[in-house]
């Protein structure tokens, strides 16, 4: 992929590297060669990316050309962004404390190159804020009250890079540009790149090892590479052409930038950030299910000022969740109206609304895996040995699961697959997995997730390897309808 480094004058970047075009921001916006261009990697070093600036119009004529700039339009709307500098301000406040904490001044300025900054110790914050806001010269202004927080981050151009950093800066921005061109080279083999997305960390991931191999396995012989990245890989994103997620989603969560990023990018990405947003968020599900008549357990929207309904409407025990609750925690059975107010009040604290439904008790759950609107696997997950969930977790952090049931979609009952279908295709036509309880024959949908689990020996134990080269196809043929606008057979 040709590489150009776009300033405002050319002579604000004295460097020589090997295979990288320098242009200024006027001749790449107007000349026709560089329109004509395909697969560029564009580096805009404009001075400015205030908008309708050529540093803008850069990026924008960049990104309508089929370039891939850097930074997006994304990237530069998050810098404009004070609400953003403070989420990534919480989510960093660890590392920061950490990297800063020998510093004795109430305030500290950051010069991020390419990633990398002069002093050894500041690398990984740098790391860390060049790929939460992509563009190659930044700096990052903290100030400490009580703790150290991220006040700013703005870009900068050549011009205020200082000439005691220009040997530096060449030699990150080197280092930079040769490590990008050699991964090009080893995906060279196949026709698409794919990024599967997993946490190591994760105690309860979506899918196991042996069921991620088995995912870059079918995806290689679909003619895809397959590499598996992290959450600290934000920064290549980029340089693939799709992105699966494999590691639990929610909105606020690094998964979701990972996955707004991605599709701002123009790659296809599994599951899509609207769908992320859709499926986090039970109020939102209840709503939607409830408008378009998909059965559902009896349910209530609470807030401080309906509580006083819920346990009329609902009897008792009922069940209390947290909008954003997964693998049954945030979610509680109230067995009496001590109990009820009790865990109303606190779930109140986090949330200014509060799901309560009736309880259904079963001995086990559906989950109907979908896929571009077609079932794909049904299993039967048990509750934990005697406890009212499929997962109980523990105080130490530690979790029992009941067993499990994998059968033939088609064996499965008909009405509990059919009611699936439309629960998730309110929502789109990405990959979801439908939880229901079945009672006297009648499904009730539980909640529809956009991530559902493919462990390998459970959810694959009836389509084996071909479950996982159906969901590899599927990108595939969404990679070629975004390229040529012909879906493949």
């Amino acid at each position: 992929m040709p590489t150009l480094v776009v300033v405002r004058n050319p002579e604000q970047w004295p460097f020589k590297i090997p295979g990288v075009e320098v242009v200024d921001s006027r001749t790449y916006l107007t000349s026709p060669a560089y329109g004509e261009l395909r697969g560029v990697k564009v580096f805009n070093l404009s001075r400015s990316y205030k908008y309708q600036s050529a540093g803008y119009y850069v990026t924008l004529l960049a990104a309508a050309r089929g370039h891939r700039p850097l930074p997006s339009i994304a990237t530069i709307q998050d810098l404009h962004s004070r609400s953003m500098v403070r989420v990534v301000s919480e989510e960093l406040e660890e590392l920061m404390q950490k990297s800063l904490q020998t510093i004795q001044s109430e305030r500290f300025t950051l010069s991020i190159y390419f990633g990398r900054n002069l002093a050894k110790r500041y690398d990984r914050l740098s790391q860390h804020l060049f790929n939460l806001f992509q563009a190659p010269l930044l700096r990052a202004q903290f100030a400490r009250n009580d703790k150290w927080f991220l006040s700013s981050i703005t870009p900068i151009s050549m011009g205020e890079v200082p000439d005691s950093h220009h040997d530096f800066l060449l030699e990150v921005a080197t280092q930079y540009f040769s490590g990008r061109r050699a991964r090009v080279r080893r995906r060279a083999a196949m026709k698409y790149d794919l990024a599967i997305l997993v946490n190591p960390e994760e105690k309860l991931p979506p899918s196991d090892d042996k069921a991620i191999q088995r995912f870059v396995k079918a995806s290689e012989q679909m003619g895809m590479r397959a590499e598996i990245i992290g959450p600290e890989d934000y920064g290549q994103l980029a340089e693939f052409d799709a992105l699966f997620l494999r590691e639990t989603t929610a909105v606020d969560h690094h998964t979701y930038r990972f996955a707004r990023r991605a599709a701002f990018e123009g790659l296809v990405v599994i599951d899509d950030p609207e769908s992320i947003v859709k499926c986090s968020n039970k109020v939102f599900l209840a709503e939607l299910m409830s408008r378009h008549d998909v059965p559902m357990p009896r349910t209530l929207i609470l807030h401080k000022d309906n509580r006083a309904e819920a346990i009329g409407l609902l009897g008792l025990p009922c069940v209390l969740k947290k909008p954003d609750s997964s693998f049954s925690q945030g979610v509680i059975k109230a067995e009496t109206a001590e109990d009820f107010d009790a865990n109303l009040d606190a779930l109140l604290e986090e949330s200014d609304l509060v799901i309560a439904q009736e309880f259904l008790p079963t001995d086990f759950d559906w989950r109907i895996g979908i896929l571009d609107r077609q079932a794909l696997y049904a299993c039967k997950y048990y509750m934990a040995r005697r406890h009212w969930q499929i997962y109980q977790h523990e105080q130490d952090g530690q979790f029992r699961a009941g067993r499990w049931e994998t059968l033939p979609v088609e064996i499965a009952p008909r009405k509990v697959v059919r009611t699936a279908l439309k629960a998730a295709n309110l929502i789109g036509d990405g990959f979801y997995g439908v939880d229901l309880k079945e009672l006297d024959g009648q499904p009730y949908v539980i909640e529809v997730n956009d991530n559902p689990s493919i462990d390998s020996g459970v959810e694959d134990l009836i389509l084996r390897d071909e479950l996982y080269r159906r969901v590899m196809s599927s990108i595939l043929r969404r990679i070629e309808a975004s390229r040529t606008g012909v879906v493949s057979g």
